[in-house]
């Protein structure tokens, strides 16, 4: 590796960093403008001003805004992720099992969903301008126009409703054998597919494209390499920066996805974990879920930044 290389690496590792604690911010900050007194919701409406008030010192709710922000911070940095508002236990046990029930769905997803998108991508590239490459072009357009609820309503209503095919409901915990796991897994990995295959299909197809636009592929062409070579030992390698990114960029929508998909199917994931607790009004769990996702999108990123730097053959 050399220096210019390097550099652009720690460059981004800085620029990661930056914005994670702009991230970490602005999440505080957004959860310190949800409505309602956490103090009074806790304790009820039947509670006395003065318990309020009582609850509010013992949390310390009433310290700046700005000292709640560094403890926090502080807390994050050092591994202690505080503790529930609602039931009083350590963050760090109420998330753990929910990280891995979503890390579960997401690994299915994306060994599910990865291999199909690429495939169709660059074959779609490759063929451009076939009729297989209008109709991949075309479903995937309509696919991107489908929100997710809408694609996981759909399935509801069709799979469990109506063929009852499959449970409505996404319980993995009772998962004892494999087809089980299908049972349970089939309708929320679907929807997630959906989701992220669409636009990874469309931007491995674009860096594909644009790869096999350029001046060395044509001059491959013109000394008689064959197409297979050309795709294979030319295309592919120079456009593998591109391809992932685009893979990380359609593995972030998960972030988003799997927030309606884990309410929908009531699944037992970190995303349906944030969402009760909104409802709760518990500030630290929603701040902590909160920065799980973003670290996730801003750490797929940043490989796959990292990744397009190392895979640039110019720059090496």
């Amino acid at each position: 590796m050399n220096r210019h290389v390097l550099m652009l690496v720690v460059n981004r590792l800085i620029i990661a960093v930056i914005t994670l604690l702009i991230v970490s911010f602005t999440v505080f900050a957004a959860t310190e403008m949800l409505p309602g007194d956490v103090a009074q919701i806790l304790l009820g409406q039947a509670a006395t001003a003065e318990a309020v008030a009582g609850l509010r010192t013992a949390m310390h709710l009433d310290d700046p805004a700005i000292v709640r922000f560094a403890r926090w911070l502080a807390g994050l940095a050092s591994g202690d992720l505080g503790t529930s508002y609602a039931n009083n236990l350590p963050i760090a046990d109420l998330i753990g099992p929910r990280f891995l029930s979503s890390m579960k769905l997401a690994a299915a997803t994306a060994v599910f969903s990865v291999p199909i998108a690429l495939f169709l991508g660059i074959t779609a590239a490759i063929l451009r301008g076939t009729l297989f490459d209008r109709v991949v072009t075309a479903v995937t357009i309509g696919v991107i126009s489908v929100p997710e609820f809408m694609v996981a309503t759909s399935a509801v209503l069709i799979f469990a409703v109506y063929l009852q095919w499959l449970p409505a409901l996404a319980f993995a915990n009772e998962v004892h054998s494999f087809g089980e796991l299908l049972r349970v897994f089939a309708m929320p990995v679907i929807t997630l597919s959906f989701v992220i295959s669409a636009q990874m299909i469309r931007m491995t197809r674009a860096a594909v494209i644009e790869t096999l636009n350029t001046p060395y592929i044509e001059m491959a062409l013109l000394k008689g390499a064959s197409r297979r070579r050309i795709v294979l030992k030319h295309a592919l390698p120079n456009a593998l920066g591109p391809i992932v990114n685009a893979v990380a960029l359609s593995l972030s929508y998960l972030l988003g996805g799997v927030i309606i998909v884990e309410t929908i199917f009531n699944y037992p994931g970190i995303a349906k974990l944030m969402v009760d607790a909104v409802a709760t009004r518990d500030l630290p769990l929603i701040q902590t879920c909160s920065m799980v996702f973003c670290l996730g999108y801003l750490l797929l990123i940043t490989i796959a930044d990292i990744i397009a730097i190392l895979s640039n053959p110019r720059l090496r």
